[in-house]
């Protein structure tokens, strides 16, 4: 009774929830309830509080107010439901650590004090380094590794604890298009296999715009929330950021076209809906 209970929990539950920096509203009157397996998209301008949200269900940046409730709890700090996918930053050439030792991180993390090795920490890490397709290089020094290589083992880092809720931060940003379609596959088979919870923060929906069921659209203090047909629409979004921005089909991409942000436009691209409207 007690796992069917859990399953009718929603993975993340904000609502009503308001975020000031300064003297600037972020965003206000913030409802979205994530379930297992959801995968949410969360788009918008640089400086519009996408990352800040993450780190609001973090725990780590408080709200202004409202709640935030992850699996039922409240949010806090080093919440082991929450698995965290950093952007892309590649390690020092010369850091000594080797793959397994980053991953193992991950795995010993969660615990106080020393991160003193535990009998079959070892077997999860082979683990989690088959899972993210790093077995081949696990005892390579990460400084050595292509930047593709280092953001699959933050993937393994972020499994560890078989995360109900996934946050992801632009996790895709600096990868070549192949190491892009990879991290993107692995993100999404722990949601498909695991249920897991995704909610992906990006400036080029592209990569994953298949997989994606809802976008969370914030811009100038306002926020919309629907799928991709429904968001990505010229009429929309030109309400959203109150001057005209066009949404184009090229080729297989949707181009937003007019977005004042410092960027000239961003892409969002477009493989399974229709046109642009």
């Amino acid at each position: 009774m007690s796992g069917a209970a859990q399953r009718e929990e929603p993975v993340l539950a904000i609502s009503d929830a308001s975020l000031h920096r300064g003297d600037r509203e972020l965003w206000s009157g913030l409802d979205l309830t994530v379930e297992p397996g959801e995968f949410i998209a969360v788009l918008g301008p640089s400086g519009s509080g996408k990352t800040t949200l993450l780190r609001s269900i973090l725990g780590l940046q408080p709200l202004s107010s409202g709640t935030i409730r992850v699996a039922g709890e409240p949010v806090h700090r080093g919440n082991s439901r929450i698995g965290y996918i950093p952007q892309q930053r590649s390690l020092a050439p010369d850091t000594s650590m080797r793959a397994r030792d980053l991953v193992a991180l991950g795995v010993q993390g969660s615990r106080f004090g020393l991160p003193i090795p535990h009998r079959g920490d070892r077997a999860k890490v082979d683990r989690l380094l088959e899972a993210v397709g790093a077995s081949h290089f696990a005892d390579r020094r990460v400084g050595l590794l292509s930047g593709g290589e280092q953001q699959r083992l933050r993937v393994g880092q972020a499994l560890a604890d078989e995360p109900a809720l996934l946050l992801c931060d632009e996790p895709l940003s600096n990868l070549d298009l192949a190491n892009q379609v990879a991290v993107t596959d692995i993100i999404d088979r722990q949601r498909r296999e695991r249920e897991a919870a995704v909610l992906f923060v990006t400036h080029d929906i592209n990569p994953i715009l298949g997989r994606v069921d809802r976008i969370l659209y914030i811009a100038g203090g306002r926020f919309l929330l629907g799928t991709p047909d429904e968001v990505l629409q010229t009429r929309v979004l030109t309400d959203l950021y109150g001057t005209p921005v066009f949404v184009l089909r090229a080729g297989d991409r949707l181009v937003v076209v007019g977005v004042p942000d410092a960027e000239p436009h961003h892409d969002h691209g477009d493989h399974e809906h229709g046109g642009a409207a």
